[in-house]
């Protein structure tokens, strides 16, 4: 399609001969071959085209032969030839064009969806991108059940199924589909236009279809233990064909679950196989077929999901296995465990939970239920102090209920143990000592027997001192006073001088300071500078403090000269005056416990543990 003169191109040519010699180095170019299409310049070379809007598609190759001659082209001159082959480049200057108007195609209704079901295509002389070119349906019959698109390979139109075909429904669709050049050049849009139209007729084939279910998917419910039998609920079918056939059902047994439920063939009921429990399974999922009497071969499914509904019955338990604590030292209210209840039913028949003793049994007097009205219920000790010497494990009986219909209920017992605990609530031991339960020994008869087994070391340890001290001194009396006639006891086996033997020992340091005797000297040691005297004034003796007064009965101690050099036991017998304890004897004690709280022996530290440990029990009355 290019002009007439168009450049082409050039060939040059030399010549050996001296250019100043004549005309014998002057070449002159002619062509032999290729017109009328090209021409040459005789003297440059130059190759163009002859004729106006060459064809492509009418002659695409060329083979153009040049020739050279020397001497101006004059006879007797030399020459030389060379070929030079054209080819015409391609430009969009041709439409598309459908070798038909009209056309043909056939389709059955049992094509699938997504498939295609035919090709259509367009010619183009042109080639390349300029042949390229895009399918369209321009009308609206028939496009919303079918699309087209080009092939790129084959610049073809692909025909394909977006929705199912239906012949009962629409028999044939007339279809207009256009085909258009992609790449235009507007250099030669009054050849246009570069697109054209074809129609296309498709005819709808009938197909014995299968039965059709009116719904894609069933969801049905059914109670729990409902009886064998119980309908459940109806699929429907129907044959799509004009013939209207009968159709049968039936379960396809394709797992366990589809054997739970059976279906009436005629009328496709479902009714239950056995009997099912919500909490076993809640839903179960079948699959239902459904073909024509004629023609059983062609079978339709539709997936079928069955929920089993909940009905109360399972009464509420505890939530978990509960170690209740309970401390020996607990005071009447305390909350010592928040328990909480599940049901496996439901919501609708579970929560809330109601709480609640036992109403058979008596009154417990040891501890107490509260219904927090949350689901939950807290435990709380109705009296003060527990004893693991006494009773170390308490049960109580208690009963949980649902607010189903029916409501349901449920008794449990719980397991309360009593431990040992520190002030803030730690549990420190819960369980007795073994050689006290095999023994069977209350705390008060092994504290006894403890004592006196350390009154009898420290007396025999007393006794081997003064043996060896008695072994060591002159056999005279110790004690220059014979007013003091106590009756001490003293064995050993040295034969003595009477009754002046009983003044060995002295003990009037550890008296009463208003009731203490005048000093006496132990004659073992005299000593050279007579001490001061110990005795206070009256008036300060009243009010002295019983630790002030041991402490300076220990200072006299270690800087009197009179007392021999070795250790000796002393009985402290004052306690001092306005004590706030009272008397820390055992002997006037009651028999019955104090209501003194000794908690604060607990402060004391680990080596006051047991004796805070047993001033702290109560005994109390064995309940179950």
């Amino acid at each position: 399609m290019s002009e007439m003169g168009t450049s082409v191109l050039q060939v040059t040519a030399t010549d050996a001969d001296d250019p100043t010699y004549g005309n014998s180095a002057r070449v002159v170019y002619s062509i032999l071959q290729g017109q009328p299409y090209f021409s040459v310049d005789p003297k440059t070379g130059v190759i163009r085209t002859a004729l106006h809007n060459m064809d492509r598609e009418a002659r695409e190759h060329y083979s153009v032969v040049i020739q050279a001659k020397d001497m101006a082209g004059q006879v007797g001159g030399l020459s030389g030839s060379t070929t030079v082959n054209i080819t015409l480049t391609d430009v969009n200057d041709n439409p598309p064009r459908f070798p038909q108007k009209h056309y043909q195609l056939y389709v059955p209704e049992s094509a699938q969806v997504g498939s295609a079901v035919g090709k259509i295509k367009a010619n183009d002389a042109d080639t390349g991108s300029n042949a390229d070119m895009k399918y369209t349906i321009i009308n609206s019959d028939g496009s919303g059940v079918f699309s087209i698109s080009t092939d790129r390979e084959t610049r073809e139109g692909i025909l394909s199924l977006k929705k199912p075909l239906n012949y009962e429904k629409k028999k044939s669709y007339t279809l207009n589909i256009e085909g258009a050049n992609t790449h235009l050049d507007f250099r030669f849009s009054h050849l246009g236009p570069f697109k054209d139209v074809t129609m296309l007729k498709i005819i709808v084939g009938d197909v014995d279809e299968p039965p059709l279910f009116t719904m894609p998917s069933y969801t049905m419910e059914v109670y729990e233990n409902a009886k064998i039998g119980t309908v459940v609920g109806t699929v429907t079918a129907q044959d799509p064909d004009s013939a209207n056939s009968l159709v049968r059902y039936f379960v396809d047994h394709n797992s366990e679950e589809d054997r739970y439920f059976t279906i009436d063939a005629n009328t496709g009921t479902i009714k239950t196989a056995k009997i099912f429990d919500r909490e076993e399974t809640p839903w179960y999922n079948i699959t239902v077929a459904a073909s024509e009497i004629d023609n059983p071969g062609l079978l339709s499914h539709v997936p079928v999901g069955i929920r089993i509904l909940d009905v109360n019955d399972n009464p509420p338990e505890l939530a978990r296995e509960y170690d209740i604590v309970v401390c020996e030292n607990a005071k009447p209210g305390q909350v010592i465990q928040t328990i909480s209840a599940t049901d496996k039913d439901i919501s609708a028949n579970g929560p809330r939970f109601r709480f609640s003793l036992d109403e058979g049994l008596s009154l417990n007097p040891n501890f107490t239920l509260r219904d927090n009205e949350d689901n939950t219920a807290s435990i709380l000790t109705r009296r003060r102090r527990f004893s693991r010497t006494t009773q170390d494990v308490y049960y109580l009986p208690i009963l949980i209920s649902d607010t189903g219909i029916p409501s349901l209920s449920s008794s449990s017992t719980l397991t309360i143990r009593v431990c040992a605990c520190e002030r803030d609530g730690r549990v420190r031991t819960c369980h007795a000592e073994a050689f006290l339960s095999s023994a069977g020994l209350s705390t008060g008869a092994l504290i006894a027997i403890l004592l006196c087994v350390l009154i009898l070391l420290v007396f025999s340890l007393a006794i081997v001192v003064l043996f060896i001290t008695l072994r060591r001194s002159k056999k005279e009396p110790l004690i220059i006073s014979e007013e003091d006639v106590r009756e001490n006891i003293v064995t050993y086996d040295d034969e003595g001088g009477g009754e002046e033997d009983t003044e060995a020992f002295d003990i009037t340091a550890l008296r009463n300071p208003s009731a203490a005797e005048e000093l006496k000297y132990r004659r073992d040691v005299r000593p050279e500078v007579k001490p001061t005297p110990r005795h206070q004034p009256s008036s300060s003796l009243d009010s002295i403090d019983v630790q002030e007064f041991i402490k300076q009965r220990l200072a006299e101690a270690d800087l009197d000269p009179s007392v021999p050099p070795y250790d000796s036991l002393q009985t402290y017998a004052y306690e001092g005056h306005r004590s706030e304890a009272g008397s820390i004897s055992s002997l006037d004690s009651a028999t019955t416990h104090s209501d003194q709280d000794y908690n604060y022996l607990g402060d004391w530290g680990p080596e006051f543990k047991k004796l805070a440990e047993l001033y702290g029990e109560i005994e109390s009355e064995r309940t179950t």
